[in-house]
């Protein structure tokens, strides 16, 4: 039960942070997609899911999030060409603002992919370097090059074309920041889950 509601938290927060993404939004002068609110909270869920289950349940979580993600750009891209009802004159809102939702997630899903896998395997790796002790550590460290390589490839792919080099460039460095300030936020709250949930679940033998 606890890793069902793990893994619908990650999924959850995976599909809206990429219907998010659509905007962009202004904090303090910078320029991100505010898909920003969202997608960090992904590695906090997979970091947690690695510590209690292992690397191998946690890469089928992020399988199971692409499969949802592709479900989801399906399911939106198809809307576009229900006949909307004779009352109905919000078409070319839904086709300006969801029109674009395939290739945010064409851009997610690669970068997505790349980092997530990344995460788990960092995590993992640090988990085994420090004998599963600082958790704080191991959070952070993975956490930070998986969002370098999210943000890289997510806002080039997303945005090339769209925008200014000015604004994608700002894009990428403000985008990475915020997320590394996020990743720094949600340490505590990884401390907690881990500690409330470590004896409710059965431990992954690599991970007892």
């Amino acid at each position: 039960m606890v890793l069902v509601v793990l893994a619908t938290l990650f999924t959850t927060c995976l599909i809206v942070a990429n219907i998010l993404a659509v905007k962009l939004i202004s904090i303090g002068g910078w320029v991100v997609p505010a898909g920003v609110i969202a997608y960090p909270l992904t590695f906090l869920f997979t970091d947690v899911i690695t510590e209690l289950y292992g690397r191998r349940t946690a890469s089928r979580v992020v399988w199971l999030g692409f499969g949802a993600n592709i479900l989801m750009v399906i399911l939106v891209y198809s809307g576009k060409f229900l006949t909307p009802a004779p009352f109905w004159g919000d078409q070319p809102a839904y086709e300006a603002i969801l029109g674009m939702v395939p290739r945010i997630v064409l851009a997610s899903m690669v970068a997505y992919l790349i980092s997530q896998h990344h995460d788990i395997f960092a995590f993992n790796f640090w988990r085994q370097k420090t004998k599963a002790r600082f958790l704080w550590l191991r959070n952070n460290a993975s956490t930070m090059v998986s969002q370098a390589l999210d943000t890289g490839l997510f806002i080039t792919i997303a945005f090339w074309g769209t925008v200014t080099t000015e604004v994608l460039v700002n894009m990428l460095y403000t985008q990475y920041l915020i997320k590394l300030a996020i990743a720094a936020a949600d340490t505590p709250f990884c401390y907690l889950m881990v500690h409330f949930l470590k004896n409710r679940v059965k431990l992954s033998p690599a991970n007892a």
